[in-house]
């Protein structure tokens, strides 16, 4: 059950890996965006400096101050403990894209932006609308039969995998293979766990990929892993690791941030029932909605690991040459500073500059279609189910516990 506590109550927060913040993260947000804009407290592996204000994330997010090469920044260290000898294919995750600055950085995006450009996306449009109405036939009749669905395991879910596997041209034949790696990585990073998909599950997706990699060399087709395949053929200086770790950013930043968005979307929706009667009565207001999805709890609230460059002085705490900062991304966007009313979900808010996909060079490559496979999943689902309801009450549903996401284990509805 998710608590809420008046935040003059809160003394330092415990543990930021502990279900006690994730279970109120948003009243301790408040308290430290009001007692300690600059943070320093446990998250992931150590120590780190937490930045929770809007203005301060959106500035230096994008701030050359500010790096994410911790193999290149002095005196950092890296996310996980240094007695955990890492793989090589958990170096790769560590260091894809999202992690890298430039001119690295510019090199990969460019190769791989030609998959998500609204062009190629848009191709995707007819597939998806065609998928969400072959889940939602299924989770229909299951709803009927049982009397309740879980909609994230019966519709949100297969939305992102199906995409995923389509873009990187894997076969019906080896999906299960591919899927239980997708799953055993997406489900890896909370607790100890991390050890295992490290050490574990990771060399064994890694090994997949690189044997697909070899089968699309000799069998080309019209896929994005084709298309890296041949841009690094073409001359560009993209080598086997880096496109594993592609594939690897794909299937973490395509299929965790849609998944949450489509069910926090729903969620948000149903414990707002004037929003969702506003949305029927003007469906146009879909993408005004998702941005508020997006803002009121985002899927991914905090971005990815930087470090300093050199000491930053910030509100009077100087952040060290080489220490960790992570950006609170759902804390900024909650900032009333920026959003006025901020605890309020409201589907028609504008201005709407929420940092739910990031901001700057490393912003979200994929949110152009996160965006549109929760469009088409969100329009389907309303039009069809016009008596859409919870099967349980708001407080049994819980959170995953996964760092750095606000995702939820099931989301037990009625469809009809």
């Amino acid at each position: 059950m998710i608590t809420t506590q008046s935040p003059k109550k809160l003394r330092l927060p415990p543990d930021l890996t502990s279900k006690e913040f994730a279970n109120n993260k948003y009243e301790y947000y408040k308290w430290m965006r009001q007692e300690a804009p600059v943070f320093r407290g446990k998250f992931f592996a150590g120590e780190s400096y937490l930045l929770t204000r809007y203005e301060d994330c959106a500035a230096l997010l994008k701030d050359p101050r500010i790096g994410r090469d911790n193999r290149k920044i002095a005196g950092s260290k890296p996310p996980f403990p240094s007695f955990i000898p890492l793989p090589n294919s958990a170096e790769l995750m560590m260091h894809s894209m999202i992690g890298t600055d430039e001119p690295d950085h510019k090199r990969l995006r460019s190769l791989v932006h030609q998959a998500f450009t609204r062009k190629s996306l848009a191709q995707l449009s007819a597939r998806i609308e065609q998928l969400t109405n072959e889940l939602l036939d299924k989770a229909e009749a299951k709803s009927k039969t049982e009397g309740w669905v879980d909609l994230k395991e019966a519709y949100a879910q297969p939305i992102p995998v199906t995409v995923i596997q389509e873009m990187v041209g894997v076969s019906d034949e080896d999906m299960p293979r591919f899927y239980e790696g997708i799953q055993a990585i997406i489900k890896g990073f909370s607790g100890w766990r991390v050890i295992r998909t490290m050490l574990w599950d990771m060399p064994r997706l890694s090994k997949f990929v690189r044997q697909l990699i070899n089968c699309k060399r000799g069998n080309p087709s019209n896929d994005m892993l084709t298309g890296l395949i041949q841009a690094e053929e073409e001359g560009e200086t993209l080598d086997e690791d880096e496109i594993v770790s592609m594939v690897f950013l794909i299937i973490t930043a395509g299929f965790e941030t849609t998944v949450h968005l489509i069910i926090n979307g729903v969620l948000a929706l149903l414990k707002h029932p004037e929003q969702l009667k506003k949305l029927r009565a003007n469906p146009e207001l879909i993408e005004s909605a998702i941005e508020e999805m997006l803002r009121f709890n985002s899927p991914v609230q905090t971005a990815e690991i930087t470090y300093a460059r050199e000491d930053i002085l910030l509100h009077g705490v100087t952040i060290p040459k080489g220490a960790s900062v992570f950006f609170f991304i759902g804390a900024a966007n909650h900032d009333p500073d920026v959003f006025e009313n901020p605890e309020i979900f409201d589907i028609e808010r504008f201005p709407n500059k929420h940092l739910g996909f990031g901001t700057g060079i490393h912003s979200c490559l994929g949110a152009t279609l996160a965006r549109m496979e929760t469009k088409i999943a969100l329009t389907n689902l309303l039009k069809r189910n016009p008596n859409l309801r919870l099967a349980v009450d708001p407080s049994e549903l819980k959170l995953q516990g996964i760092q750095g996401f606000h995702s939820y284990k099931s989301l037990p509805v009625v469809l009809g």
